[in-house]
């Protein structure tokens, strides 16, 4: 059966409750945000977040980063629940949006930077959605993904087989999908970093190539 939008909302909505517990938040999320935030500088004023969940990331992105922002988005209502608490302590840097990462309620060229981590596999249209982060970033902007890396023996028989047992149909790209996908969507200056050895992953990045958005013209005294 084909995994769709719905089955992802349900799981993660399932999840919430003790998503924060589970011990994927120190083996593998942890080095995940880790290695997002090596990937950052001071200059990502703007950080969209998609795929959120209950804000882990984006409190520390917070944290290193005290003058940017981040817009935190997930499809589960019950993970921008747990998310609230981490809300209501950044002192307004945190901005909560559900939503539909194929459908990303923003304007264009609105973020520095754009970060996913390990929620990619669940995305039913996955091409679509990396149009629809190119669409928000702005000319130069960065997308950072990071999914389970498969290319592997094991990353194959953890992702490709255990993990479809265990959540369905979910997709893990290798790192050529990855950078094919890339490229067709507009992004260029592509790079991949690896990490992890019982559960590997996998960082994508991009700058979004797209004509320089033009200020508008003062008029003149």
């Amino acid at each position: 059966m084909a995994y769709e939008t719905a089955h992802a909302k349900m799981e993660f909505d399932r999840w919430s409750a003790h998503y924060d517990r589970d011990v994927l938040q120190h083996c593998f999320f942890r080095p995940a945000h880790e290695l997002l935030l090596q990937n950052l500088t001071a200059e990502d004023r703007r950080i969209l977040d998609i795929g959120c969940g209950t804000g882990k990331f984006a409190a520390r992105a917070l944290e290193r980063f005290p003058d940017s922002q981040v817009w935190g988005m997930d499809l589960s209502g019950g993970m921008l629940g747990q998310c609230r608490e981490r809300c209501d302590a950044s002192g307004g840097r945190l901005h909560l949006v559900q939503g539909d990462s194929q459908r990303l309620p923003f304007q264009d060229n609105a973020f520095d930077v754009i970060t996913c981590t390990h929620s990619f596999h669940h995305y039913p249209q996955q091409h679509k959605v990396v149009q629809e982060m190119h669409r928000v970033l702005r000319p130069g902007g960065r997308l950072l993904i990071i999914d389970g890396d498969r290319d592997g023996w094991w990353g194959w028989m953890v992702y490709d087989i255990v993990v479809v047992m265990m959540e369905g149909a979910v997709k893990h790209l290798s790192s050529r999908a990855f950078r094919h996908m890339y490229a067709s969507s507009g992004f260029d200056n592509l790079s991949q970093q690896r990490r992890g050895n019982f559960l590997p992953f996998l960082l994508t990045v991009g700058e979004a190539v797209k004509p320089a958005v033009s200020k508008p013209k003062r008029e003149a005294a």
